[in-house]
């Protein structure tokens, strides 16, 4: 890959992840477009290698349309990889690259849509945290909107990568290592990653460690959760996914979840006056799962736990992933 643009750009770049999906492309790049600081921005849009000819025919439509859209941008940067190198691959080495180059960056995939204020949202949060060494990511998304709180803002350790930020000196601690990582999580660690066992991130740690899995998300939270970082999310959110139609790498299909998420078109950034944990925040978060969660599943895996040890219900957890997947 090969960057050559000069990194004294004032606004953070933008790396669009993108491989074949011509309709969430175009969406993606079409609401990103309604952000006034788009004409300020540089875009690279980085495109995994095809598989086969019917991706090569998608990705030469989605050049074209990048072509419509040119002027929008201060630039835009088409990087494609020569070979198929897989979702988790492309983002890694994409964002390693060219946050190496510009200090910062904000990141999106080709299923998100976002709010016209969201380069203002994450632009000013990248300005405000970019010295404050506690603050490892910027969230553009939250599971939880409230649009009474429509400027407001939170941190907690959980990352978010629907539509991100971060710095270089935060990125260059990023480790994909699953081996690692179970050699020196403890029990306790484990309990602090999974929001005191309201949702079961480890779980995908454990599943890319069996080759289940091969992502990097829970690699970057990890590496947040590792070094005491936190993570800075709005309490109403600046971007949607519209990728829980099967289409996705991973088809996830939630048209219901899909359906409901609405977008913060008003807000701006206000910074939580501390540099701590939001507490609140947290308990409502850890509420969400466990009511977003199947009650019955959880009693059983809480009751083998219980009578068994956790490292058995581990064991019992990613035997059934391999035998449903």
């Amino acid at each position: 890959m090969s960057i050559d643009l000069k990194p004294n750009n004032m606004l953070a770049p933008i790396a669009l992840i993108a491989f074949n999906r011509v309709k969430h492309f175009k969406q993606t790049l079409d609401a990103l477009v309604k952000n006034k600081e788009t004409k300020d921005s540089i875009l690279y849009v980085c495109i995994d290698g095809p598989r086969n000819l019917e991706d090569e025919k998608s990705q030469k439509e989605m050049c074209r349309y990048l072509e419509i859209t040119r002027l929008q941008f201060q630039d835009i940067k088409i990087i494609k990889q020569v070979s198929n190198i897989g979702l988790a691959q492309n983002i890694i080495q994409s964002v390693t690259n060219i946050v190496n180059r510009h200090d910062k960056l904000i990141v999106l995939e080709d299923d998100l849509l976002v709010s016209k204020m969201f380069l203002k949202f994450m632009n000013d949060a990248l300005t405000h945290y970019e010295y404050n060494k506690k603050v490892w990511h910027i969230a553009g998304h939250t599971i939880t909107n409230d649009d009474q709180k429509i400027n407001d803002v939170f941190l907690y350790r959980v990352m978010n990568c629907w539509g991100w930020g971060t710095w270089k000196d935060r990125w260059n601690h990023f480790e994909k290592n699953s081996e690692k990582l179970i050699n020196e999580f403890t029990e306790e660690d484990i309990k602090n990653f999974n929001l005191d066992n309201t949702e079961s991130f480890w779980s995908q740690v454990v599943d890319n460690h069996s080759g289940l899995l091969n992502t990097w998300a829970i690699f970057w939270y990890a590496t947040i959760f590792k070094n005491k970082g936190l993570c800075m999310n709005p309490f109403y959110s600046y971007v949607k996914n519209i990728g829980f139609d099967g289409s996705g790498t991973h088809k996830n299909l939630n048209k219901r979840f899909q359906d409901s998420q609405v977008l913060n078109n008003y807000g701006e950034f206000k910074p939580q006056l501390n540099t701590q944990e939001n507490l609140l925040a947290v308990e409502r978060i850890k509420k969400y799962y466990l009511d977003n969660s199947n009650n019955f599943k959880k009693f059983i895996k809480l009751l083998i736990a219980f009578l068994f040890g956790k490292k058995l219900l581990r064991r019992l957890e990613t035997l059934w992933r391999k035998i449903v997947n």
